[in-house]
C-alpha cells in the first residue's frame, strides 16, 4: 500500500473514532464506543490510560497527529497482518453473488457474522468509507482499505 492509500486509511480510521466527537478529537467516550463496537469492554481507567499513552500535548484527548503516531507504532508491532491471498479469499467469501463487489447487504451480512453488536449507522459509515466512487458497492481496493481500517482500530484497542 502506498503512502497516499495509507493516509486515506488512517483518516478513515480516525473518522470512525470521531464520528460523534464535538471537538474533532478522540476522548475516552469515543474510544470506549469504538471498543465496545469491537466487542471489548474496557474500564474508564483503561480508556484513560490508552489516551494518556499518546496524548503528547496533555489535552486529555487524541488529535489526528497523535493518532498517527499510535497507528505507526501499531503497524510496526503488527507486521503487515494478513497476506494478500487471504484478503482476496475473504473478499470472494463475502461477495455472495460473485459480481466482484460487496453491496450493503453483503457488508451487513459480513459484519453480523462477526457476532459484534453493530448498528445500521455503523454499517452505513463503513460502507461510505469503503465505497470510494459512491456507486453503493465496495470493490476489492475498498475492501482492502476497510479491512486495514478495522485491523488498525482493533490493534489500537488491544493496547
Amino acid at each position: 500500500l502506498n503512502d497516499e492509500v495509507m493516509d486515506e486509511i488512517f483518516k478513515a480510521a480516525f473518522d470512525v473514532f470521531i464520528q460523534d466527537a464535538e471537538d474533532g478529537c478522540i476522548s475516552t467516550k469515543e474510544l470506549g464506543k469504538v471498543m465496545r463496537m469491537l466487542g471489548q469492554n474496557p474500564t474508564p481507567e483503561e480508556l484513560q490510560e490508552m489516551i494518556d499513552e499518546v496524548d503528547e500535548d496533555g489535552s486529555g484527548t487524541v488529535d489526528f497527529d497523535e493518532f498517527l503516531v499510535m497507528m505507526v507504532r501499531c503497524m510496526k508491532e503488527e507486521s503487515k497482518g494478513k497476506p494478500e491471498e487471504e484478503l482476496a479469499e475473504l473478499f470472494r467469501m463475502f461477495d455472495k453473488n460473485g459480481d466482484g463487489y460487496i453491496d450493503l447487504e453483503e457488508l451487513k451480512s459480513m459484519l453480523e457474522s462477526t457476532g459484534e453488536a453493530i448498528t445500521e449507522d455503523d454499517i452505513e459509515e463503513l460502507m461510505k468509507d469503503g465505497d470510494k466512487n459512491n456507486d453503493g458497492k465496495i470493490d476489492y481496493d475498498g475492501m482492502l482499505m476497510l479491512t486495514s481500517v478495522l485491523a488498525l482500530i482493533t490493534q489500537w484497542s488491544e493496547h
